[in-house]
């Protein structure tokens, strides 16, 4: 089951509350509060649409820019500190960034699972 549903590079949450029978979300990824909801999958798609369109219509009317999800930059941190040395070092010997090291594993963790 896919729990993010995605529009115009706005990645949103699919939750279902079984009290009241009612699909319901929020745009991931921003501080801006962004939810939707509906009664079902048709519904629920159309008012994340909606609510994304009225976050960058207020966005707009209000001339300033809207939050960009997920812009390439985040902070890691490493519970392991001997996974962290071992990863820092292994990057040097190798000639790049402990970044690139990272972006690289990422990169093939997501391949294996695509």
């Amino acid at each position: 089951m896919n729990n993010i549903m995605e529009y115009k590079g706005y990645a949103g949450s699919v939750e279902f509350s079984e009290p009241d029978g009612v699909f319901y979300g929020k745009v991931q990824g921003i501080r801006s509060l962004i939810s939707y909801e509906g009664t079902n999958a048709k519904e629920l798609v159309s008012d994340f649409h909606k609510a994304v369109d009225d976050y960058l219509a207020l966005c707009e009317s209000e001339g300033t820019s809207p939050e960009i999800a997920y812009k390439g930059s985040l902070n890691v941190r490493f519970k392991n500190t001997d996974l962290h040395r071992r990863a820092a070092i292994y990057a040097i010997n190798h000639q790049q960034s402990l970044n690139s090291l990272i972006e690289e594993a990422v990169e093939e963790k997501l391949s294996l699972h695509a």
